[in-house]
């Protein structure tokens, strides 16, 4: 009996330190965790804190004022590249705007080509069919594309346009289709646009020598080694290219773009 409780007592010691170990071991994954992660408070720009802003009368009643002729662009398509990381109102925006006056407007967006699985990315089914949107950094939606962008002829769009946002333009510069086809459209003489970060797109399809553009302040540097002639404008127009800078701009860029198509 002596024996059977020391080997009890033995048992239930070992099973003790196993757990404490174990505690010890997920108390040290937790800490090193919590010095891993930080805490989720982002910035972020809703549109309607964006069209309230002191400054920003005019944006407002670009979007609220009635458009009076909506055949403007009647005939004329108009692809959207994008892809995830698109800065929101600088793709809605736009988008109603053209389809206010009477354009085809279809999305593109790269091949779905989701990340290796040491990434540790965890992607939606929806990724296939759809693509993100960001305000200022922080995901907010998904909208979906009509197609991707080996699937389009220069022949089927009369432009262009790239919205912004800090991660759709890396995405975008990277796909060798969405490359091809804008080196493509230039040569054709056809109306490139692209507001805030979406120059650098133009950037690496080797477009911009000689040209003058604007961009994302924190762009225009780059712009610059890419041979551009860089101004700090709303709007700069150059031939079959017209760029600008920011969300606030594009009332301006959308006005630009549909001044360019209706003279065509």
């Amino acid at each position: 009996m002596k024996n059977l409780k020391q080997i009890i007592g033995t048992s239930l010691l070992s099973t003790f330190a196993f757990f404490n170990v174990q505690a010890q071991v997920k108390d040290h994954n937790l800490n090193v965790m919590n010095q891993l992660a930080t805490p989720s408070h982002v910035s972020v720009m809703p549109v309607s804190q964006l069209l309230n802003a002191p400054g920003n009368e005019a944006l407002r009643a670009f979007f609220f004022n009635p458009v009076k002729d909506k055949t403007v662009l009647k005939g004329k398509k108009i692809a959207v590249l994008a892809a995830d990381g698109f800065e929101e109102i600088e793709l809605t925006g736009p988008v109603w705007y053209f389809r206010e006056l009477g354009a085809q407007v279809d999305i593109i967006a790269p091949k779905f080509n989701p990340a290796p699985a040491r990434y540790g990315l965890s992607t939606p089914e929806m990724a296939k069919t759809h693509i993100m949107a960001i305000q200022y950094l922080q995901p907010v939606g998904w909208i979906k594309f009509d197609k991707t962008a080996d699937q389009i002829k220069v022949s089927d769009y009369d432009a262009v346009f790239i919205p912004g946002g800090a991660w759709n333009p890396d995405n975008l510069r990277y796909d060798k289709d969405v490359i091809k086809f804008i080196q493509d459209f230039n040569k054709s003489g056809k109306l490139i646009a692209a507001i805030c970060h979406a120059p650098v797109v133009l950037a690496s399809a080797d477009i911009l020598k000689g040209r003058k553009l604007t961009g994302y302040w924190n762009i225009q540097s780059d712009l610059k080694n890419a041979g551009g002639i860089v101004s700090d404008q709303p709007v700069v127009v150059d031939a079959n290219i017209i760029t600008s800078r920011h969300p606030i701009d594009v009332a301006d860029f959308s006005k630009a773009v549909e001044s360019w198509l209706a003279k065509k």
